[in-house]
């Protein structure tokens, strides 16, 4: 069965971001068999990259928006673990990009939907494609690879 949307409270349980560096606000859909997800984070004018970047043209710095990418590859990536993996202590961490291309600017007042798809997994490192999308026009779009590592 597909799992439910998660709220900032939900992703808050299993990743273990905190402002200003959580930059995923919803989970909007992970697919049934745990490849595909759907995943939203609302830009607003309040986040602390604005105040530099730039103050007179605010745009959402590449480097995040691919992080966020990585957020939401990471939801994918746990919701793929078993129920014994689950209880260990571990983290994902960002491990590569591959292909990134920005597409268009992203500014405060935009919605990111960020479409992830499972590729493989070996060794505890996992591949995926990422797309992040702004009113259904592709922003950023990346391979990205996520690596679960033990943190005992």
């Amino acid at each position: 069965m597909a799992e439910a949307t998660k709220t900032i409270h939900d992703i808050m349980r299993i990743l273990p971001h905190r402002f200003p560096f959580l930059l995923i606000d919803r989970v909007l859909e992970i697919s049934e068999d745990n490849t595909t997800c759907k995943v939203l984070k609302n830009v607003t004018a309040n986040e602390p990259q604005f105040t530099g970047h730039f103050p007179e043209y605010p745009v959402m710095p590449g480097v995040l928006i691919i992080e966020a990418m990585a957020q939401a590859c990471a939801v994918l990536g746990i919701a793929r673990l078993t129920e014994e993996q689950r209880q260990e202590k571990a983290l994902f961490f960002f491990a590569g990009i591959d292909e990134a291309r920005f597409k268009r600017v992203v500014q405060p007042g935009d919605q990111l939907i960020f479409e992830c798809k499972f590729l493989k997994a070996r060794a505890g490192i996992g591949w995926y494609e990422a797309r992040a999308l702004v009113d259904g026009h592709v922003a950023c779009e990346a391979k990205l690879m996520c690596a679960r590592r033990k943190t005992e």
